[in-house]
């Protein structure tokens, strides 16, 4: 096909067959350097995307430059995309490498705070962490009510502050993202035992850090 210049131009590829068509055949087409089937799939995931850098940074310009060097990084290494895992699962995994890579150049930590964790990880922390306390009450009962304490928040909140950014990634990824296990290591090149040790380990901080805002 040539213009009127004479110049050959490929053919317009139809707008509805691009947004009708699977992850995998965009993916496909994206390889081929088809810009159009990339800018699709973006489409698909910035929105999650945007909301998972958020949750590392806090701020929307970090999250924006985060989800623009994740698709650049996306676009460049598309060849070596396998397949094996969803598309969608690999963005995660290049946002949540892209968010640590910004941190560390700017020398800080993903900021995870109280409000971000799930009630029912927080509830079961609570609990626990009064079980372990001899002639504790039952604090499984009166979760909701220690959690509005400031104190007890700030308690919290410093133990994970203080969580090493190995720890504090999983536990974003499993508690706040709510993200099974499998993905997590998925995401971040870990084995599912190291995941479930990494995750054991924060809850344990967060435990700790409960056990002793009752203790005292």
């Amino acid at each position: 096909m040539s213009d009127r210049s004479g110049n050959d131009t490929p053919p317009a590829k139809p707008a509805a067959a691009i947004a009708g068509a699977s992850d995998e055949a965009l993916v496909e087409r994206a390889r081929a350097k088809d810009e159009a089937a990339f800018e699709e799939l973006v489409g698909r995931y910035e929105d999650k995307l945007y909301r998972l850098a958020m949750r590392f940074v806090r701020n929307e310009t970090d999250a924006q430059e985060i989800l623009q060097e994740a698709f650049l990084s996306a676009w460049r290494n598309l060849p070596t995309f396998e397949g094996r895992a969803q598309f969608g699962s690999w963005m995660y995994r290049v946002t949540v490498n892209a968010a640590l890579m910004l941190l560390r150049s700017r020398n800080r930590h993903p900021e995870v705070t109280v409000d971000d964790v799930e009630p029912t990880a927080l509830n079961d922390a609570v609990a626990e962490s009064g079980q372990m306390m001899r002639g504790s009450a039952d604090w499984s009962q009166r979760a909701d009510e220690q959690l509005q304490s400031q104190e007890m928040r700030k308690h919290i909140q410093t133990s994970v502050d203080v969580l090493p950014d190995g720890l504090r990634t999983v536990f974003l990824l499993r508690d706040v993202e709510e993200l099974s296990t499998e993905e997590t290591a998925e995401m971040l090149g870990l084995s599912v035992p190291a995941v479930k040790t990494r995750l054991h380990r924060a809850r344990l901080a967060l435990r700790e850090a409960i056990g002793r805002y009752f203790a005292s």
